[in-house]
């Protein structure tokens, strides 16, 4: 089963290409055309322009050259940054205004790792050398700059850290 068919799965809680929806929904258009770019070829060469355009249109920086794992889905695709250099775990859910970017200076020197079953509410950023863990809820408008340990809520700026088992459950669903 391709990639793209398990972000399918995590998107519809069915595998297989959902064509209505990749007119309508611009988040899983371009979850698809990443796939396609990430498979390189002729798929590759076929899908860059029309993820470049939807890249401009909704303001989405992710570069095909970033680790991404299976399950990836963007909700409200708009203005969204991710460091080419970053690493994604599985299951991952990323939000309107999201910001996955690297340090240049100082101990946290770097980009972050982030593990399974992440969501990454509307605005919230991380930022440097930081790893996060599987099972991890990180709230709206939320600045993470430190390692977040697995089964965690994650709100405000600073952060604050509140240790939950089960922290996405129903917001991360269609596991793959």
């Amino acid at each position: 089963m391709s990639t793209f068919s398990k972000d399918t799965i995590h998107y519809f809680g069915v595998p297989g290409v959902k064509f209505g929806r990749l007119i309508g929904d611009f988040g899983y258009r371009y979850v698809f055309y990443l796939r396609m770019c990430q498979a390189g070829g002729l798929r590759k060469l076929i899908f860059t322009l029309p993820r470049k355009h939807l890249s401009r249109k909704c303001g989405l920086e992710i570069s095909p050259s970033t680790q991404i794992g299976e399950g990836f889905y963007i909700g409200h695709p708009y203005g969204i940054t991710i460091n080419v250099d970053a690493k994604l775990g599985r299951n991952v859910n990323i939000h309107k205004g999201c910001t996955i970017g690297q340090e240049n200076r100082g101990k946290r020197k770097g980009v972050p790792t982030i593990g399974d079953r992440v969501y990454l509410g509307i605005n919230s950023t991380i930022a440097g050398n930081v790893t996060i863990g599987n099972d991890v809820f990180i709230a709206s408008n939320t600045f993470v700059n430190q390692d977040i340990p697995s089964h965690s809520i994650v709100i405000g700026s600073p952060c604050k850290v509140i240790e939950r088992q089960n922290a996405t459950e129903g917001y991360i669903i269609n596991l793959v």
